[in-house]
């Protein structure tokens, strides 16, 4: 004889937890690296720090292509946070919507200003 207790748990919603979980834990890990090895170049430097020590720490191209990696890392985990907070506490799926939206405009001009500081475009 099979007896169940109470109701069946209806699952519903995207499914983006491990997903979202584990991308906010490799993002993070890689902006934490990068920090480290940033502050690594600025204790390892002789003089004062100024413009041309930073200068030089983001002249070299691999550095410039890493400091994009780590920018994309840092818009791709925020707008994972901003999204489950917006889903999380925002209601109305107008509002909800119109708040993702405005926070994918705002991302992309980021990235774009990003871009534009490491290249001088």
């Amino acid at each position: 004889m099979s007896v169940n207790y109470g109701s069946k748990r209806i699952v519903v919603g995207a499914h983006y937890g491990l997903r979202d979980w584990l991308s906010q834990r490799i993002t993070g890990g890689l902006m934490a690296l990068f920090t480290i090895l940033v502050l690594a170049q600025l204790l390892f430097s002789r003089g004062p720090i100024g413009y041309d020590t930073w200068s030089g720490i983001f002249s070299a191209q691999w550095m410039k292509v890493l400091t994009f990696v780590v920018i994309a890392s840092i818009l791709y985990h925020v707008w994972v946070g901003m999204r489950d907070v917006w889903m999380d506490y925002v209601q109305p799926v107008a509002i909800r919507l119109a708040l993702q939206i405005f926070t994918i405009v705002w991302l992309v001009g980021c990235a774009g200003w990003a871009i534009q500081v490491l290249w001088r475009l």
